[in-house]
């Protein structure tokens, strides 16, 4: 496969029709993902911040509308700092936060790879488990980032912020790192895919800007096809694009980090007061927003799924049980 850290919409468009639709869902609304950023309000109509990302909007003749980081003018860049606050992370970081986990999980140190200083070697030897742990265990293990921009702590096929192509046997995401376990303890394609599909079950993470939270989404899927033809020197099947495709559509999802709600889905109410001089509608806020309480927000509360059951939850009640019972 090319090494092109600039995944085309067109080009996804091309492996399948649907393939791109499914990438855009937003499973909260059951509508798509919306921009959420108003970066691309001068194309006009389709573009604003509220506006659903279409198929449309960023294929065919609208192609490379998207396009990652690093390939944005400095100018696009420093706007996106200034108001989002969006700071990429360099890979070497992602990978000594990524070894600390790691550490912690197996009970020792360099698994995966050696730090030196901003750079890492990989290690080559099998990975050994510790007494009670299993690579299972490890591949099934939920991870997740947030405030995720293009996920570079779940997948590395590049450095997102010097763009730098990252060779498959050298990456270092949380992910990257569940698939090369899977690569070293199975034998035939559909165990390997049964594997697979697990690991990718258990990653999650959330983002605010649309057009970020694509990239996300399209990053781990190309990750898969990295490590697919890698394996099997073919590439996949579109059959097994489209399943990896409906996993990310809700494990990787849009969300304002600070109410849990779709970005922006806060609107005010109106409330009409009747009286006998006349008619007045009043906006009143929403409740949720006007006293800092997230279990009275308005919006639409995001949903994720939980895997094991096969059952979407409301990603707040995920976070409240957890922090219940002391787990965040």
């Amino acid at each position: 496969m090319e090494q092109n850290i600039d995944i085309k919409e067109n080009y996804i468009y091309q492996l399948d029709a649907n393939l791109l639709a499914i990438l855009l869902l937003d499973k909260s609304s059951g509508k798509n993902i919306i921009w959420a950023t108003d970066n691309y309000a001068e194309r006009g109509f389709g573009y604003q911040s509220s506006d659903q990302i279409m198929v449309d909007s960023i294929t065919h003749r609208n192609g490379s509308v998207i396009k990652p980081r690093t390939t944005k003018s400095k100018k696009e860049q420093a706007i996106r700092v200034r108001d989002k606050a969006e700071v990429f992370t360099p890979s070497w970081v992602c990978n000594n936060q990524n070894n600390l986990v790691d550490n912690a999980w197996f009970g020792r140190e360099n698994v995966f790879n050696t730090e030196n200083d901003q750079t890492w070697i990989t290690s080559t030897e099998k990975i050994t488990f510790p007494e009670g742990r299993t690579w299972q265990d490890y591949v099934k293990a939920n991870r997740m980032e947030i405030s995720c921009g293009e996920a570079p702590y779940l997948a590395s096929r590049y450095d997102t912020v010097t763009g730098k192509w990252i060779e498959v046997r050298d990456r270092i995401g949380i992910l990257d790192r569940k698939i090369r376990i899977v690569n070293e303890n199975t034998e035939t394609e559909q165990d390997w895919m049964k594997w697979v599909t697990k690991a990718f079950q258990s990653v999650y993470g959330f983002e605010w800007q649309g057009d970020s939270l694509l990239i996300a989404r399209e990053n781990l899927l190309f990750s898969f096809i990295d490590y697919y033809t890698d394996r099997f020197t073919v590439p996949p099947i579109k059959e097994y694009l489209v399943k990896i495709a409906k996993i990310l559509s809700w494990n990787l999802w849009q969300m304002d980090g600070l109410k849990y709600v779709i970005p922006n889905s806060c609107k005010p109410i109106e409330n009409s007061q009747l009286s006998l001089f006349d008619d007045r509608t009043k906006n009143e806020p929403c409740p949720g927003c006007l006293k800092n309480d997230n279990a009275l927000h308005i919006g639409t509360y995001c949903r994720i799924m939980d895997w094991s059951r096969e059952h979407s939850v409301r990603f707040i009640d995920l976070f409240e049980r957890s922090k219940k019972h002391g787990k965040v």
